[in-house]
C-alpha cells in the first residue's frame, strides 16, 4: 500500500460517478473578460485539467455588486451564460464533471471593479482595511453598505438566480462560497456582522443567511447539485471569529442546520483543528471534502484514509499540472507555481504548464 492508495477508489458525488477522490479546488485567476464573461481561454484551462474529474471553478459573482476582484467571472447574465456553457462543454467532453462556484465577495471588493461602480455591501458599515486591486492600482477596500433586511432577501435572490444560471450554462451543480473572508463568512464573524435584528448577534442569528442561501439554492436546483464552502477560523478578509469555543459552537450549529438539506458535499478549507473537523464529519450525511494549505504530495490521501474526507481537492498542484492525476499515479516529478502570472492575464502561466508528454 502506498499512501496515494485511498484516493484512487471510485466515488459517488450525488448522481456523479467519479473515477477517484481527486479534484480540483476554486482558485480566482482573473482571467474573464470585463463584463466577467468566460472566454476560450477559460474553456482551454478547465478542458485540460478535466482529469481531476470534479472540477470546482474559481468563485464567479452572482450580481455586479458582488464582485470582488478585475477580471472575475460572472453568473447572472445570458452572456455569463453562453460563456460558461463552453466552459462546461470542454469539461465534459473530456470526461469531467463541473461545479460552479458562486462568491459574493461582500466587503472585500472595491466599487471601481465591478461594471456598476457600486459601493460593496456587508452584514455591517465596516472596512476589511485590506488592499484591493483595481485599474488604478491597490486601494483599501471602502467601507461598505450596511445589507437592510429587505436587501438580504435580495442577495439571497441573487443566489438563487445564479444557480440556475450555472445550470442553464451546463453546470453539474454549484458550490456556494461561505467561505475565505467573502459575505457569507462575513456573516459568521462577529467583528464584520454586528447587526443587531435576526441577522446579528447571535450563533443561529449569523448563521442564517447560510442557512436560507443553501435552501433558495437546493429548492431551485435540487441538493443534489448543491455543495457549500466553509473555513472555521480563516481570518482571511481580516474576519476574527473568536476563540476555538466560539469558532466549535458557530460552525457545529452551522453545518447541523445544513446538514438537514441534505446538499451533495461539505468542502472544508481546513485550519487545522482536527476536533472541530472531526466532529463535522460525524455531522454530516453526505461527501466532505476536505483541503490544507501547504498539503505536501504525500500527504494528499491522509484525510480520505482518515475517513475524515471523501474527495481531496487540489489547489496549487492543480494550477501547475494539467495532467495532475496522471503525475500522481506515476509518481512523476511536478511543475512549480509560477507566482508571478497567478492572477495576471493571458495563457502564460494558465494553460502553458507543460504535460508530461510535452515535458
Amino acid at each position: 500500500m502506498t499512501s496515494l492508495d485511498a484516493i484512487w477508489q471510485p466515488f459517488t458525488l450525488g448522481e456523479i460517478q467519479l473515477s477517484h477522490r481527486l479534484a480540483m479546488a476554486p482558485m480566482t485567476r482573473n482571467r474573464a473578460d470585463s463584463e466577467g464573461v468566460p472566454g476560450d481561454l477559460i474553456s482551454e484551462y478547465y478542458r485540460q485539467r478535466a482529469s481531476l474529474g470534479l472540477i470546482i471553478s474559481e468563485g464567479a459573482q452572482p450580481s455586479a455588486v458582488g464582485q470582488g476582484y478585475m477580471n472575475t467571472p460572472g453568473i447572472y447574465t445570458p452572456e455569463h451564460i453562453a460563456g460558461w456553457s463552453k466552459v462546461a462543454d470542454a469539461v465534459h467532453e473530456n470526461g469531467g464533471h463541473l461545479f460552479i462556484q458562486l462568491m459574493h465577495a461582500g466587503r472585500l471588493a472595491h466599487q471601481d471593479n465591478n461594471t456598476e461602480g457600486q459601493l460593496p455591501v456587508a452584514p455591517s458599515a465596516i472596512s476589511a482595511e485590506q488592499e484591493i486591486y483595481t485599474p488604478n492600482g491597490k486601494e483599501i477596500a471602502p467601507v461598505p453598505h450596511e445589507l437592510s433586511t429587505a436587501e438580504i432577501q435580495d442577495v439571497i435572490a441573487e443566489f438563487r438566480h445564479a444557480a440556475a444560471s450555472a445550470v442553464a450554462a451546463g453546470a453539474d451543480g454549484v458550490e456556494i462560497h461561505s467561505a475565505n473572508g467573502y459575505l457569507l463568512h462575513q456573516f459568521l464573524a462577529p467583528n464584520a456582522n454586528q447587526r443587531t435584528d435576526e441577522y446579528g448577534g447571535s450563533v443561529e442569528n449569523r448563521a442564517r443567511i447560510v442557512i436560507e442561501v443553501a435552501k433558495a439554492i437546493s429548492e431551485e436546483i435540487g441538493a443534489h447539485r448543491t455543495g457549500i464552502r466553509i473555513s472555521p477560523a480563516f481570518p482571511l478578509g481580516g474576519l476574527d471569529e473568536g476563540d476555538v469555543t466560539a469558532v466549535r459552537a458557530q460552525y457545529e450549529y452551522l453545518v447541523s442546520e445544513l446538514a438537514k438539506l441534505n446538499l451533495v458535499y461539505l468542502h472544508v478549507h481546513h485550519l487545522g483543528d482536527d476536533e472541530l473537523l472531526a466532529s463535522l464529519r460525524q455531522t454530516w450525511p453526505t461527501a466532505v471534502l476536505v483541503v490544507r494549505y501547504g498539503r505536501e504530495r504525500e500527504n494528499i490521501a491522509a484525510d480520505v484514509e482518515a475517513g475524515l474526507a471523501d474527495i481531496a481537492p487540489l489547489g496549487r498542484m492543480a494550477l501547475a499540472n494539467p495532467d495532475i492525476v496522471e503525475r500522481l499515479r506515476t509518481g512523476a516529478e511536478l511543475n512549480d507555481v509560477d507566482p508571478a502570472t497567478l492572477y495576471a492575464g493571458g495563457a502564460h502561466g494558465y494553460t502553458d504548464y507543460p504535460t508530461l508528454n510535452q515535458a
